[in-house]
C-alpha cells in the first residue's frame, strides 16, 4: 500500500512543474497501475472529433453577438489567458480547465472584466474558439478598430485525460465588434511557407504589423515534443511565413512555458521549461550493471532554463536573427517554471512559480513562490518588487495655497493626465463621444472610494493568468499543490506598479472542488487521502484568512527591508542548477552594468511622473527635434505632436528606472528624509539629466 501511495505522489508531483508535462505524467501513470490490458480501457471509448464537432454545433446556435452582465465573477478555471485590451480599460478572459482528480472539463467562455466598475460580461458569438486550455492570446493594435486579440492553438482533451487533441487554429477578436472570426491564413509562399502545426504552451507578441509565434509542444502519446520554431503572421496580407535561420545561426533551445515580450529591436525571450532525453546507466547493482555492460537507459529529465534572447525583428524576414543575451543579472533565486512575465513598459513583471527537485529516482519535492519581480528587458537585470506601506503626502498638499498660481498648476497636471491616456482613447471617442465623459466620471468616483490594501503579497501558486493595465497590475487564479491535492486558485487580485502600496483583492472564493481518487484505489487510501484533503483545505483557507486580515505596519515594511538587504548580499552566491543546459561560458555572467553617464534626464527620488515631466519637458523636446533634425524622416511635428511624443519619452524613461529610484527612497528614508527638492532645478525648468540621484545608464 505504501509503494502505491509513493508512486501516485511521484507521478502527480511531475505534473506541477509545468501543466504540459502533468499531461504525459497522467497517461504514464494510468498505463503503469492498470497494466496493458487495462490501458486500453483508461484511453476510453471517445471520438473527440465527434465531441468537438457538438461543441461546434452548439456555437452555431448563438445568432448575434450578446454582452450579459454577470452578479458575480467567472466560474473557477485554471490554465486560462487573461488579456489586456489594445485600446481602453477592460481585460478578456477565456479558456482554461478544471480538474478534480479524476475528470478534466475545458472551456469556450469569453469574459470581459471592465477595470473601471470592476464588474464582469460574458461575451457569446456565433463564431468562437472550441474548448480549450494552453492556447495563447496576443493583442494588437493593428488589424482595423479598436485593436485586436489573435489566439492560435491549445489543447483539449476525453474526460478522464485518456485521448489528446491540439489545436492548430487561429482567430480574431476584434474588441470593438465583440466578434470571433477565424483567420483562414495563407502561406506567404516564400521559403519557410506553411502555416504552423498544432501546439500547446507556446507564446506569441506583435511586433508592428507581425504576430510572432514561438516554441511550444506536441503531445506524441509517448513523450510531449517540444518545438523551437519561429512563425510571423502578417496582419495585412493575412499570410504566414516560418522564419528560416542559416545553419550555422545561433537560437533557442526548444520550450514551453517561457517569456516572450515586446521590445524596441523585435522580442526578447526568458526562461521557459523542457524535458530533454538524457542517457544514463541502469540503476542496478555493481553486479548487475557489469553483466549488462555499458548499455545505457533513457530518460527525460524536466530542464528550468534562464537563458535570455533578443530576436533582432526586420520587414524583410529573411533578415531575422536571433542574439543570445548573458545571463540577467539578480535572477530570481531559486529558478522556478509555471510563470509567464506580463509586459508593462518595457519591463516584464514576474510573479510566483514552482520548482521540482528530484529527491530520489521516485520522488519530487515542490516549492511553490509568491514573489514579486520586475524584469528590464532593455538593461537584462531583474529587480525585487516590495510593497509598503503609503507615503504621506501633507508636505505637499501644505506647499499649495490655492490661487491662481496653484490653479494654473492643476491645469497643467489635468493635461499632461489627458495627454498620458490620449493614444488610448482617442479613437474611442471618435467612435463614442460619451466615453471620455463616463471615464472621468468614474475616475473621480475611483478616488473618492476606499479601497482596503494588504502588505501580504497573494497566496504561493504557478500559471497565475496575468496583464497590466493603466501601469496596474491584474492576477487571475493559479494552482497551488499540497500533499496529493490540487487547489485552483479562485480569486482576482491588483497591484499598483506606480505605488506598490498593497494588494487589492478584487474577489477570492474558496475553492469548492471536490477531489477525487482514481477508481483503483483501496477504500482504505482514500479515507485517509480524504482527511489530508481536509486538513490541505483547512490549511490553505487559513492562509487566506491570515492575508485578509493583514495590517500594514512598520515591522513588516522593516521585516521586507532586511529580506531585500539579504537578497543583494545572496545575488553573487546564485547557482545555476545542475539540469539547467548552459552550452556557452560566457553566459554564465551576470550581465554588467553600464555605468556610461546618460545624457538624458533622469527622475529624482519621490518624484511623480508628473512632476517629472514638468520639470524636464523642455529637455525631452529639445532632444526630440535634435533627433528629427539628425535623421531623414519627416519633420513637419505640430507642436501638440512634439509634446506628446516628450511625454511619452518621459514616461518609457521614468519607468526604466523605476526600481533604481525606489532603492534611493528607500535609503533616504531611512536616513529621515521625505522628499528631495532642488529649487536650482526648479527654477531652471529642465533638470538638464545629469546627476539623477547617482542611477547607472539604463540602456
Amino acid at each position: 500500500m505504501a509503494g502505491k501511495k509513493d508512486k501516485k505522489k511521484v507521478d502527480k508531483k511531475a505534473r506541477v512543474a509545468e501543466k504540459t508535462a502533468r499531461k504525459t505524467a497522467q497517461k504514464e501513470k494510468k498505463n503503469t497501475k492498470k497494466g496493458k490490458n487495462n490501458a486500453d480501457e483508461e484511453v476510453e471509448d471517445v471520438d473527440l472529433d465527434q465531441v468537438l464537432a457538438e461543441y461546434a454545433l452548439q456555437q452555431a446556435q448563438f445568432l448575434k453577438v450578446t454582452e450579459t452582465p454577470l452578479s458575480a465573477p467567472p466560474p473557477v478555471r485554471a490554465n486560462a489567458t487573461l488579456t489586456a485590451s489594445p485600446n481602453g480599460k477592460e481585460l478578456f478572459l477565456f479558456g482554461g480547465e478544471t480538474f478534480n482528480g479524476s475528470i478534466a472539463k475545458f472551456f469556450n467562455e469569453l469574459y470581459i472584466f471592465n477595470a473601471d466598475r470592476e464588474d464582469w460580461r460574458q461575451i457569446t458569438s456565433p463564431n468562437s474558439p472550441l474548448p480549450r486550455s494552453g492556447h495563447f492570446v496576443a493583442s494588437s493594435q493593428h488589424g482595423g478598430g479598436s485593436g485586436s486579440l489573435w489566439l492560435f492553438g491549445g489543447e483539449f482533451s476525453s474526460p478522464k485525460q485518456g485521448t489528446f487533441y491540439h489545436y492548430n487554429d487561429f482567430w480574431r477578436f476584434d474588441c470593438a465588434s465583440r466578434e470571433w472570426n477565424r483567420v483562414e491564413g495563407k502561406s506567404s509562399g516564400k521559403a519557410g511557407g506553411g502555416t504552423p502545426p498544432a501546439r500547446s504552451g507556446h507564446r506569441m507578441v506583435a511586433w508592428k504589423n507581425f504576430i510572432l509565434l514561438m516554441g511550444g509542444f506536441q503531445d506524441t502519446s509517448t513523450t510531449p515534443k517540444y518545438l523551437a520554431d519561429l512563425w510571423a503572421f502578417d496582419t495585412v496580407h493575412y499570410t504566414w511565413t516560418q522564419i528560416s535561420l542559416p545553419a550555422h545561426a545561433q537560437r533557442p533551445e526548444a520550450r514551453s512555458s517561457f517569456s516572450f515580450l515586446p521590445h524596441e529591436a523585435g522580442a526578447v525571450i526568458y526562461g521557459g521549461y523542457a524535458r530533454v532525453k538524457t542517457s544514463a546507466l541502469p540503476s542496478a547493482g555493481k553486479k548487475g550493471a557489469k553483466a549488462q555492460g555499458s548499455s545505457k537507459s533513457v530518460t527525460y529529465k524536466p530542464v528550468m532554463y534562464q537563458d535570455t534572447w533578443l530576436l533582432r525583428m526586420d520587414p524583410d524576414l529573411s533578415k531575422v536573427r536571433w542574439e543570445r543575451r548573458k545571463k540577467p543579472g539578480n535572477p530570481p533565486n531559486p529558478p522556478r517554471v509555471g510563470v509567464t512575465m506580463a509586459w508593462h513598459k518595457g519591463r516584464g513583471i514576474l510573479f510566483g512559480g514552482v520548482r521540482d527537485e528530484e529527491e530520489t529516482e521516485e520522488a519530487l519535492d515542490s516549492e511553490f513562490f509568491n514573489d514579486l519581480f520586475a524584469w528590464g528587458t532593455d538593461r537584462n537585470r531583474f529587480f525585487p518588487l516590495v510593497l509598503r506601506k503609503p507615503r504621506t503626502q501633507q508636505k505637499r498638499v501644505a506647499e499649495r495655497g490655492g490661487g491662481r498660481r496653484d490653479r494654473a498648476k492643476e491645469d497643467e497636471e489635468e493635461l499632461l493626465r489627458n495627454l498620458a491616456a490620449l493614444e488610448a482613447t482617442v479613437k474611442m471617442a471618435s467612435e463614442t463621444p460619451e466615453v471620455k465623459v463616463a471615464m472621468d466620471i468614474d475616475e473621480s468616483e475611483k478616488k473618492k472610494a476606499p479601497v482596503e490594501l494588504s502588505l501580504e503579497l497573494p497566496h504561493k501558486r504557478f500559471n497565475c493568468a496575468m496583464a497590466v493595465l493603466d501601469d496596474v497590475l491584474y492576477g487571475y487564479g493559479g494552482t497551488f499543490e499540497k500533499g496529493d491535492r490540487e487547489f485552483m486558485m479562485d480569486d482576482m487580485f491588483a497591484i499598483d506598479l506606480g505605488r506598490l502600496d498593497g494588494v487589492r483583492t478584487i474577489f477570492s472564493r474558496k475553492d469548492e472542488t471536490v477531489w477525487e481518487d482514481s477508481e483503483d484505489e483501496d477504500e482504505d487510501d482514500d479515507e485517509e487521502d480524504d482527511e489530508e484533503e481536509d486538513e490541505d483545505e483547512m490549511d490553505v483557507d487559513d492562509e487566506g484568512e491570515e492575508a485578509e486580515k493583514m495590517v500594514i505596519d512598520e515591522e513588516e515594511i522593516e521585516a521586507r527591508r532586511k529580506e531585500k538587504a539579504k537578497r543583494k548580499k545572496e545575488k553573487g552566491k546564485e547557482t545555476v542548477p545542475e539540469a539547467v543546459p548552459e552550452p556557452i561560458v560566457e553566459d554564465e555572467e551576470e550581465a554588467p552594468i553600464d555605468e556610461t553617464p546618460d545624457p538624458t534626464p533622469h527622475p529624482r527620488p519621490f518624484e511623480t511622473l508628473r512632476e517629472f515631466f514638468a520639470r524636464t519637458s523642455t529637455a525631452w523636446q529639445d532632444l526630440l527635434i535634435a533627433q528629427l533634425e539628425s535623421s531623414a524622416s519627416d519633420k513637419s511635428k505640430t507642436i501638440k505632436e512634439l509634446r506628446k511624443a516628450a511625454f511619452q519619452t518621459a514616461e518609457d524613461k521614468w519607468w526604466a528606472c523605476r526600481e533604481e529610484i525606489r532603492a534611493l527612497e528607500d535609503e533616504q528614508e531611512e536616513a529621515g528624509i521625505g522628499e528631495v527638492v532642488n529649487m536650482a532645478d526648479m527654477a531652471a525648468g529642465t533638470g538638464g539629466g545629469a546627476g539623477g540621484g547617482g542611477v547607472g545608464r539604463r540602456r
